[in-house]
C-alpha cells in the first residue's frame, strides 16, 4: 500500500538521495553531466532545499510503499498569488515506476489544492522529458513553453502544463 506524507527537515536528505539517483536516468538523454551535476547541486543542497520549504514555502510529501521511499513532490498553493499549484518538483526512483506512486502523488496534491480553492495545478517539465506523456494522461495540457536561464550557460527549455481542478 502506498502511504503520503508531509516531509519534515530531518528527512531532507532522503529527498536528496532520491533526486541523485533519479536525475542522472530521467536527463541522461537529454542534458548534459555537467548540467546535471550544477542543477542537483543548485536544486538539492540541504540548504537549497531548506530555503525552498522555510522562505518560498514549498511542501514537499514523499511516498512510500512497505517503509521503502519511492519518490516526492513539491508544490506551491496559491502560486504568484493566483489560485493555482504549482508542482515544483515530482520525481520517482527508476525502479518504483509504473507502481501508481507518481499519480498518487499528483491526486493528494491536487485534493490539497481544491481544499484551499485552488483552480489549477500547474508544472513546467523539459520539452525533451519523456514524462510529457505521463502528465498527458493525468489530465495536463501544454499552454506555453519558456526557456530559463539558470546559470553557468545553462538553459531549462521547458513546456508549461496545466491542469484544471
Amino acid at each position: 500500500m502506498l502511504e503520503i506524507s508531509n516531509v519534515t527537515t530531518a528527512e531532507l536528505p532522503e529527498i536528496q538521495r532520491i533526486a541523485y539517483q533519479t536525475w542522472p536516468m530521467t536527463f541522461g538523454d537529454i542534458l548534459s553531466p555537467k548540467q546535471i551535476d550544477y542543477m542537483l547541486d543548485w536544486m538539492y543542497s540541504i540548504p537549497s532545499l531548506t530555503a525552498q520549504i522555510e522562505e518560498k514555502g514549498h511542501v514537499f510529501l514523499l511516498i512510500k510503499e512497505n517503509e521503502e521511499w519511492l519518490g516526492y513532490v513539491s508544490y506551491e498553493l496559491n502560486y504568484k498569488n493566483e489560485p493555482n499549484t504549482k508542482i515544483h518538483k515530482i520525481y520517482l526512483l527508476p525502479a518504483s515506476q509504473g507502481k501508481g506512486a507518481g499519480a498518487a502523488l499528483i491526486r493528494k496534491v491536487a485534493e490539497i489544492a481544491t481544499e484551499n480553492n485552488n483552480s489549477a495545478l500547474l508544472l513546467n517539465v523539459n520539452r525533451y522529458n519523456k514524462a510529457v506523456g505521463f502528465y498527458e494522461k493525468m489530465g495536463f495540457s501544454i499552454v506555453g513553453s519558456e526557456d530559463i536561464d539558470i546559470g553557468d550557460g545553462f538553459l531549462m527549455q521547458d513546456y508549461i502544463m496545466a491542469k484544471p481542478l
